[in-house]
């Protein structure tokens, strides 16, 4: 039976992928000193990691072996990529104890989040959905979230002392991540559109233009700066935030429509991050400028070698 936060022992805590996510929420949980904390990534187990020498400078304990790391937590809190979600709860289930906690803050369907709390109720383990309502980094341990299930309320009261924004969406699994997916089509759907359109307005030398006139129309937007925002997250972020958009579409799908927005938009996202995978975007890059000029610079000099070539095959035909 998990302990009280109140009680004097430390309650362990066990994060499942330490991305972005997965290392704020650890360090933060660790900088109480309320929490004995340990991750485990598929990534650690390569030695030279970096994430290694910066969870040790953090007081979190990695493991490079799963059903090691959750042996002994009182709480495991799944921080992946959408497309990992179902892979991590298969492989939990096999080893997880009765009465553990179980928190999926990961991005998925509503189906999806139900599908996982059937598998580890099968097992006893205590499933709490959750769906992160913010961008992370700004919030930290702080970020926004809502919980779902049964097990909601035991899990806030074993947290309480964490710092952890949460509140209860419903008892039933499903409701907060319905929330949340909603919410993804139109602040995912916001980055793919601003990439879209202010790629487009750098091409044609109007996007002081297009700036201002969203100013004028949005006025309580400070729009060069949001625009660096969207699109730094995408040049970060893009193929985890199309990995959601892959889920947004199937809730969308659930719902009865034809998810041809979230389905977009998760090309957008994916086109970007392909952009970033290639070499041509520093995965760093803050101005949104600086990564359209990038992607255009190369692209007409792609265009040119191309054109090149089909001069010099005509030639030797």
């Amino acid at each position: 039976m998990p302990m009280a936060a109140s009680d004097t022992a430390l309650v362990s805590v066990c994060l499942i992928g330490y991305g972005e996510a997965g290392k704020i929420l650890a360090q933060g949980l660790s900088a109480t000193g309320r929490y004995a904390v340990s991750a485990y990534d598929i990534l650690f187990s390569d030695a030279a990691n970096r994430p290694m020498r910066e969870a040790a400078a953090a007081g979190v304990t990695l493991h490079d072996d799963l059903t090691v790391a959750i042996a002994d937590a009182d709480v495991i809190i799944s921080a992946v990529t959408a497309s990992s979600a179902h892979d991590v709860v298969a492989s939990v289930a096999a080893s997880i104890r009765a009465g553990q906690f179980f928190l999926d803050i990961n991005s998925v369907s509503p189906a999806l989040k139900q599908e996982s709390y059937a598998l580890l109720t099968s097992r006893r383990a205590r499933y709490v959905e959750a769906a992160v309502m913010a961008s992370i980094p700004p919030y930290g341990i702080a970020v926004p979230m809502l919980l779902g299930g049964p097990h909601a309320a035991g899990f806030m009261a074993l947290m309480a002392q964490s710092g952890m924004q949460m509140k209860i969406a419903s008892e039933n699994i499903g409701v907060a991540s319905a929330i949340k997916m909603c919410r993804s089509v139109m602040i995912k759907g916001l980055e793919a559109l601003t990439v879209e359109s202010m790629f487009t307005a750098r091409h044609y030398g109007v996007e002081e233009e297009v700036l201002a006139s969203l100013t004028e129309t949005f006025p309580g937007i400070d729009w060069p700066r949001q625009a660096d925002y969207l699109v730094s997250r995408v040049v970060q972020h893009g193929r985890r935030r199309a990995a959601e958009m892959r889920e947004v579409a199937h809730t969308v799908s659930d719902a009865g429509l034809a998810p041809l927005l979230s389905s977009a938009i998760a090309e957008r996202q994916d086109w970007l991050a392909d952009q970033v995978q290639a070499g041509i975007v520093d995965k760093h890059k803050k101005s949104w400028r600086e990564v359209a000029d990038r992607i255009a610079a190369v692209s007409a000099t792609t265009t040119t070698a191309t054109a090149t070539e089909i001069k010099v095959s005509k030639k030797t035909a």
